[in-house]
């Protein structure tokens, strides 16, 4: 990114936002502050009961708790400064910060598309080997996994997005609620086919091959279900998928929206919505998803508040 660190007249940007008028920017106010509280909530509650309860103390919820994390961080990058601009007729944020902003984003979107697909393997041999689970997705497997998904996003995102060459000649007001990296790209007087096919590129292996795994992985879990005789096992193997079903549908299909499609000239209002659905409808749904189809969540939330009331 060498070129737009060259942009030396370029200090800070203009973000457009959802709307100018007063009574309507109130509106998304309390309509992002809801759903921050519930995101942060939610999610945190999610991690002290995984932390907290020994029954929760599984593969599964290990992953889930780092998903539960993921989201947290996701939306406190873009949310605080959206309710802050709300306020204010120019929401104008520092280039060093956009810059950290687009970087960071990218790194968690990542990690949360691999970490679905590793949370659908975890499935995958629950109910495909489940007299092999405890070996193969053992407390050492599964800290491997998520060290591997960790470290992988970073690769697949900081070093790309520091290598990105866009010089910015003037223009700074970037029609997005947040610095989003297509956003702010548009904003390039220099050629950005290199970069817009360096995205495409990244994308194919952070958005369709995970997707591609995923649909694989269960698709052998639906063979395998079919050959399960009682209704009652049938039920209780699809009942572990349920909720990462829900979440994969939601996360992919908005990202996917946003990310492989022709980019235009300039960022739509349509692109707008859609970045909202992925980047903070979607965290917000994790936890209640993840909470109301699943007994073993509501079993501990029931057993810590049960000791709080005890003390």
């Amino acid at each position: 990114m060498e070129d737009w660190d060259n942009a030396t007249t370029l200090t800070e940007f203009v973000l457009v936002g959802f709307s100018r008028q007063p009574h309507v920017r109130a509106a998304l106010f309390v309509l992002f502050l809801v759903m921050y509280t519930v995101t942060v909530a939610g999610n945190g509650l999610i991690v002290l009961l995984i932390a907290v309860d020994s029954h929760l103390h599984t593969p599964m919820y290990f992953f889930l708790s780092n998903l539960s994390f993921i989201d947290v961080c996701y939306v406190t990058t873009s949310v605080p400064q959206m309710l802050a601009h709300c306020f204010t007729d120019k929401a104008i944020i520092p280039r060093a910060r956009c810059f950290a902003q687009m970087s960071i984003g990218l790194f968690l979107g990542v990690a949360e598309c691999l970490l679905l697909a590793v949370m659908a393997y975890d499935r995958f041999v629950a109910i495909c080997s489940p007299l092999h689970y405890s070996l193969i997705m053992s407390q050492k497997v599964c800290i491997v996994l998520a060290a591997s998904l960790w470290l992988s996003s970073f690769l697949l995102t900081i070093v790309p997005f520091f290598s990105m060459q866009a010089r910015l000649c003037g223009r700074n007001v970037v029609n997005h609620f947040t610095c989003e990296v297509q956003a702010v790209l548009k904003l390039a007087c220099s050629d950005t086919h290199a970069n817009g096919l360096s995205m495409l590129i990244t994308s194919v292996f952070t958005l369709l091959l995970p997707f591609a795994f995923i649909l694989l992985t269960y698709g052998r879990i639906g063979l395998a279900v079919l050959r399960i005789r009682s209704a009652e096992g049938r039920g209780k193997a699809l009942s572990t998928c349920g909720s990462h079903l829900a979440v994969v549908g939601i996360f992919y299909g908005t990202a996917l929206a946003g990310y492989l499609k022709p980019q235009a000239k300039t960022f739509t209002d349509q692109e707008k919505i859609v970045a909202v659905f992925y980047g903070v409808v979607t965290p917000m749904l994790n936890p209640l998803i993840y909470s109301l189809r699943n007994r073993d969540v509501k079993g501990a939330l029931w057993r810590l508040v049960g000791r709080k009331v005890e003390k």
